[in-house]
């Protein structure tokens, strides 16, 4: 029995060895120009909506960078065996499982190259043309997600079959040239937000209830941001503001702290919960063509009073439901949902914060180029291992206890 499982590990180890030459192949194709020349004929290939410019493009493209990759991936393919070999790992035939998988990968780009009928429906699934049906994936690369290296930035979103590489280089998700609205945005949090989103290249759009245009200090020099004014109760009357926004961040909120009288309920619900609700549904009324599901998201500040006291009653039960309206309604979002699960950090809103918000921020959005769909930014471990078994756990109630909208 243990030969078997050190054959399977084997087995799955050398697979994922040539999964992950053919994406670093592909990342380098886009620096060194001697491989960009034969990589370029890929993007020369499909039109936005994945149609096929040109039959004879499409199969040119093929023998000049789908067959030379998978040639190098084949060659490498062998250091599989000449690390068993080498360790005396047995069973060792089993390391060639990565070179007949990286061989189908070969011979179905031939076949492409060859114009062989109906061969790329079954081989090029990913450059399939059609309305998407599903979001862009976190742990294999779909339509959805292969779309955006086409359209949304060549320079990321480089993975083939797993998105491991991406992930691990930050470009799981680009931000440069994105529009990107974030509310709160005269708070602590929201302006560091808008400085580091700024720097990855995006254009920030600060949406605020103060009534102040707001600016960022950048390299010493103040640099103005547009900047719309809006009320609670009124998120509807964005609705032509959001069409243009590729990512929406719901970043607002109020701490009440110890007060329990009704106002005080009613304030806290409707700026912690129904607001940022409404701004979700609004901002998902958007979400209408390929280019949408692939590239627009919310995301939410949901915060750590999701599964940890925040001493402020209100705060928790407030932000707890916001949170499970999420959660909710991600099962059936029609772009991606991310939440942000933030521990203290010194702000207006809780001067004895512990984190500083600018590196909050970082953070952020860091673990965001990274696609984590969940991003956990605090000081407390115990948020670590309850919020993901919460997540989980809320998750499939909803999902068996109610109906889906699809």
């Amino acid at each position: 029995m243990q030969t078997v499982y050190w054959g399977f590990a084997i087995a799955l180890s050398s697979v994922l060895w040539v999964e992950l030459v053919r994406d670093i192949y592909h990342a380098i194709s886009h620096v060194w120009q001697p491989l960009y020349r034969l990589h370029s004929w890929h993007h020369r290939v499909f039109r936005p909506d994945l149609s096929v410019v040109n039959e004879t493009i499409y199969r040119q493209a093929h023998w000049y960078n789908d067959v030379p990759e998978a040639l190098v991936m084949l060659m490498l393919s062998f250091l599989a065996y000449g690390v068993v070999y080498t360790w005396n790992i047995s069973p060792q035939w089993t390391a060639f499982a990565g070179t007949l998988y990286t061989l189908g990968f070969l011979v179905s780009a031939i076949a492409r190259g060859l114009g062989i009928p109906h061969i790329d429906e079954i081989t090029d699934i990913t450059h399939r043309q059609g309305k998407f049906t599903s979001l862009p994936a976190t742990l294999f690369v779909n339509r959805t997600y292969h779309w955006r290296h086409h359209f949304d930035n060549q320079n990321a979103y480089f993975c083939g079959t797993l998105t491991l590489i991406d992930k691990v280089m930050g470009t799981a998700l680009s931000l440069k040239g994105k529009k990107i609205a974030v509310t709160g945005a005269s708070g602590t949090l929201g302006r560091a937000l808008l400085k580091q989103l700024q720097l990855q290249g995006a254009k920030v759009t600060a949406i605020t209830s103060s009534g102040n245009s707001i600016s960022l200090n950048i390299d010493g020099q103040e640099l103005p941001i547009k900047t719309i004014p809006w009320q609670t109760g009124k998120e509807t009357e964005l609705a032509e503001v959001l069409e243009k926004i590729d990512i929406l961040v719901i970043n607002h909120g109020i701490n009440v702290h110890e007060a329990r009288d009704k106002n005080a309920i009613a304030q806290s619900y409707e700026i912690n919960t129904f607001s940022g609700w409404h701004l979700m549904e609004t901002f998902f009324a958007t979400v209408k063509t390929n280019k949408d599901i692939a590239t627009k998201e919310v995301w939410v500040n949901t915060s750590e009073a999701e599964v940890n006291p925040a001493f402020s009653p209100l705060y928790e039960l407030s932000k707890r439901t916001l949170g499970d309206l999420v959660t909710l309604r991600r099962l059936d979002a029609p772009c991606v949902v991310r939440k942000l699960i933030l521990g203290p950090f010194k702000s207006n809103l809780n001067p004895i914060g512990i984190m500083s918000a600018d590196w909050v921020a970082k953070q952020i959005v860091n673990l965001a180029r990274r696609d984590t769909r969940n991003i956990i930014v605090t000081i407390n471990p115990i948020t670590f291992v309850l919020f993901p078994i919460k997540e989980f756990l809320v998750a499939t109630y909803f999902k068996f206890f109610s109906k889906s909208l699809r």
